[in-house]
Parts: C-alpha cells; sequence; structure tokens
C-alpha cells in the first residue's frame, strides 16, 4: 500500500505563501489597471473550468496561472479605490494579515472551552468598540449586555427578531397560534433582510406591517404609533420594531429617539440596524445621528463595510444578554464541560443562531490596533469630505441634481433628463471599466447612488470620476 502523503509541508507552505502574499500585494498595486465591474458574459468563468476534478496533484504555480487566466476575468473590483456600487465591502492589509491567522489556527470559537482566547478576545474588542462610539453602557459585557460577532446584518436581524419573538411570547412560541397574533414593523425603506428574517421566523410577512417615511425617506413615528393602536385593537400583540441608521437606497436616519419612546411605551423591541453607517460613530461629530440609542434592545453595523475589516465580520450588540441566552441556549451532553457549567464564562454558540464560529475578532482587533481610533476616524471623516465635495460638483453642473441630502457618504443624484436616461448613463459608465455604481428608485425616480466608503479611495479617484460621468452624459 503506498503511504505517500499528499499534505503539503510546513516548508512548502512557507515557500508557497510567500508566492501568495506576493501576488496579492502585486494586486493591490495593479488594481486601477483592471476594469472595476467584470465584463465577461454569464457562463463564461464555467466554461473555462474542467468539467471533472484532477485525479492527480497539481501545483499551485499551475493554479496561480489559472487564477490570473480564468478567474481575474470574472472578478468584480470591491477594492477598487473606483468602486461605488452597492455599499463597501471593504478590507485591508491588517485585517487580511489578521484573517490569515485565524486560518491558520483553525479555532472551531463554539464554547469558551473550545479557544477561550477566541471567546474572551472578542468579548474585550466589542466592548472596546462600544466604548469607541459612544454606545450606551448597557452594551457592554461588564453590565447587562455584550456584544458578539455575527456573519452579517441580515443575521444579526434575525436573531434580534427570534429573541424578541420569545420575550413577548415568554418562550411560547412553538405553541400553536402564539406566533399568529405578533405583528412587527418597519418602514418601507427598511432592507429586505427584515422581511426575510420575519419569514424564517415563522411571523409570516402578512403580519409585517410597512410604515410610511418622510421627504427624507426616514420612518415617520406618528404613523408607526397610530398602525401599533390600530393593531392593538384588532388583537395582535405589536413586538418588534426596526429602526435605520442609514438606509440602503438613500442612507435615510431614521428618528431613533422618537421610535424608541414609542417602543418603550408598546414593550416593542426596537432593533437598530446602523450596517454601513454605523462605522461613523467612532467619530463624535456623527453621533447625534443616533440620538436615541440608549434606548434599542439590539444594535448592529458591520465593520466589514466601512471600517476596513473584511468580509465578514457583523457586530451584533444585545442590551440584555439573558433574554438573548435563553432564547438560543440547548446544551446537548456533548457540549457540556466544567468552564460552561461554572456561569464564569460565555459561551457565543448561545447568543446567535449557528453552533460553529470562526475566530473573527482577530482581524478586527489588528485593525483597531494598526489605525488606532485615530486613524480610523481620519479616514471616516475623509470619505465624508469627499462625498460632500462631490454633492458640491453635482449642485454647480447644469444639467445634474441632489435627490437628497446625504447625512455621511453616500450621494443620491440624478441627471435631469429623467430615468431612462439615468440607466443609460449608469450602464455606459460602467460598461467603460473604469468606474461602477449603482442605482435605486426613490418616489418612481432612477436615482444614482455614489458610495464614497472604499479604503483606498481618494479625491483624485472621486474627481476623475464625477469628469467621467459629465462625459458621459455629454455623448450619449
Amino acid at each position: 500500500m503506498d503511504d505517500k502523503s499528499y499534505h503539503m509541508t510546513p516548508e512548502q507552505f512557507r515557500e508557497e505563501g510567500k508566492k501568495v502574499i506576493d501576488w496579492i500585494a502585486d494586486y493591490y498595486e495593479n488594481i486601477e489597471q483592471f476594469p472595476v465591474l467584470s465584463q465577461v458574459k454569464p457562463g463564461e468563468i464555467k466554461k473555462s473550468l474542467p468539467e471533472e476534478a484532477p485525479q492527480k496533484s497539481e501545483s499551485l504555480d499551475e493554479m496561480m496561472h489559472d487564477i490570473d487566466e480564468k478567474i481575474m476575468p470574472g472578478i468584480t473590483h470591491w477594492q477598487s479605490p473606483n468602486f461605488y456600487a452597492y455599499f463597501p465591502a471593504n478590507t485591508s492589509f491588517p485585517a487580511i494579515l489578521g484573517d490569515l491567522i485565524s486560518s491558520g489556527l483553525g479555532v472551531q470559537g463554539m464554547i469558551w472551552a473550545t479557544s477561550p482566547a477566541a471567546t474572551e478576545l472578542e468579548t474585550r474588542v466589542l466592548d472596546w468598540l462600544a466604548e469607541m462610539m459612544g454606545m450606551p453602557e448597557k452594551f457592554k459585557s461588564t453590565s447587562t449586555g455584550g456584544g458578539v460577532i455575527q456573519d452579517t446584518a441580515s443575521t444579526s436581524a434575525l436573531t434580534a427578531i427570534i429573541a424578541a419573538r420569545e420575550r413577548a411570547t415568554k418562550f411560547k412560541s412553538n405553541k400553536k397560534g402564539i406566533q399568529q397574533k405578533l405583528v412587527a414593523y418597519i418602514s418601507t425603506q427598511t432592507h429586505s433582510s427584515i422581511e426575510k428574517a420575519i419569514k424564517i421566523a415563522g411571523i409570516g410577512k402578512e403580519n409585517l406591517r410597512l410604515i410610511d417615511v418622510d421627504e427624507k425617506f426616514a420612518l415617520r413615528s406618528d404613523i408607526l404609533k397610530k398602525q401599533i393602536q390600530q393593531d392593538k385593537k384588532e388583537g395582535f400583540t405589536p413586538f418588534f420594531v426596526c429602526a435605520a441608521i442609514g438606509t440602503t437606497s438613500s442612507n435615510a436616519i431614521d428618528p431613533l429617539k422618537e421610535i424608541g419612546e414609542i417602543c418603550l411605551q408598546e414593550n416593542c423591541w426596537l432593533h437598530v440596524d446602523a450596517a454601513m453607517s454605523g462605522s461613523a460613530m467612532v467619530c463624535p461629530e456623527f453621533r447625534f445621528l443616533q440620538d436615541g440609542v440608549e434606548m434599542a434592545d439590539s444594535y448592529c453595523f458591520n465593520p466589514h463595510k466601512w471600517l476596513f475589516t473584511n468580509f465578514d465580520c457583523d457586530v451584533f450588540w444585545v442590551a440584555n444578554r439573558v433574554e438573548l441566552i435563553n432564547t438560543f441556549s440547548i446544551l446537548p451532553e456533548y457540549l457540556r464541560n466544567q468552564a460552561t457549567e461554572s456561569g464564569e464564562v460565555f459561551d457565543y454558540r448561545d447568543w446567535h443562531i449557528q453552533l460553529g464560529r470562526r475566530f473573527r475578532s482577530l482581524k478586527l482587533w489588528f485593525v483597531i490596533r494598526h489605525y488606532g481610533v485615530e486613524g480610523l476616524q481620519h479616514h471616516i471623516r475623509k470619505h465624508v469630505e469627499i462625498a460632500r465635495n462631490f454633492k458640491t460638483w453635482v449642485e454647480e453642473s447644469g444639467d445634474f441634481e441632489i435627490f437628497v441630502e446625504p447625512p455621511l457618504n453616500l450621494v443620491c443624484f440624478r441627471h435631469k433628463a429623467g430615468n431612462d436616461f439615468n440607466m443609460k448613463l449608469m450602464n455606459a459608465v460602467n460598461e467603460t471599466g473604469k468606474a461602477y455604481f449603482t442605482h435605486t428608485k426613490l418616489n418612481g425616480n432612477v436615482v444614482l447612488r455614489m458610495s464614497i466608503g472604499q479604503t483606498n479611495t481618494e479625491e483624485k479617484h472621486v474627481k476623475k470620476t464625477w469628469e467621467l460621468i459629465l462625459e458621459t452624459a455629454k455623448n450619449l
């Protein structure tokens, strides 16, 4: 019997790993040479790949050759400084290195005992962040609540909804008919992940109320209050409200304080979704946008959007961790251990849906330590300043207009020639490969979105993109 080992040895890993690090560094040095939006057609990448897996071992050089020739044409370059689409999913070299160490350690941090450092570093780093962002004391592990890293804001929303459901039903949600009487509330601009979570949690789309927004596309608290009263009269139990600090379409800021007061009166769980804009709270001058956050039961934001930490990394804070743990804790015999039974440790598998979890706090720890609070503040402020300059350029042009006042780094604008023209303009710019931005619809109008938050975006990049937009519009 052949006892040949196919494993890569530490020495081979050392040699090949240096090549990969060099490749990544070269990629970032040359990233502006690639078309930001992939130009391939559907099925083109798949067609270039073999239909069957290799029977014999292949070298890393062969793999890297195929990366260059077959994979790179199908990459949309989210890390390009000319990427302005959606919201950013940015990264940084410290984050990449932290993630590499996490991968190297291969920790499965489901409970404290499986790697104490994975749990305790996460607890400490999220307490740091709470302090850095001026969050209420109750969200810290030293108080009644605490933080946990989820994969995305969508998972945090589902986690909050399930915990809110259990609180509202006194942990009887699995009894027949209980959930049919629960009602949740969001604005017409709230992210679609909430509707998805409501379906998954068994509440049902028909029990999700969409509340109208004002001229700034923020939730109208007066309509929310009336809708809650109407539902109570009809025998429903209002149990959950989601308020956004920065909606996806327009970065609208919901009136958190007004919504929070209503939630306190009606005993509704208040979840705050600050997925992209939450990162701006490291700067004290932007914290007025979350006035009223002290009334929230849970809060989430994504460092993987605007805090230079690579995907996936969503921070989810809860005001009362006992409610969360009582919702998700199930202890089979094979997970029993002395540390858990002592009650002196956090087992983060009790704080969310999944059991298994990666050592994600390492990359966040690396980012905070590399940049320091001052460095993070500097880059957030710079992006906001660039966005304000872009707004000025739009206002000074004769053919374009600002559609809604930008609170932070997302600028919503449009050409005055109408919806069809704006779609043609956006597609024409994106097809050049020199920049990539996306659109939304607000009050029936096609609106172009410039999301300025990629790690390495400078004003020169945005200025050049604006000139490209002007030139393209002139030639359409």
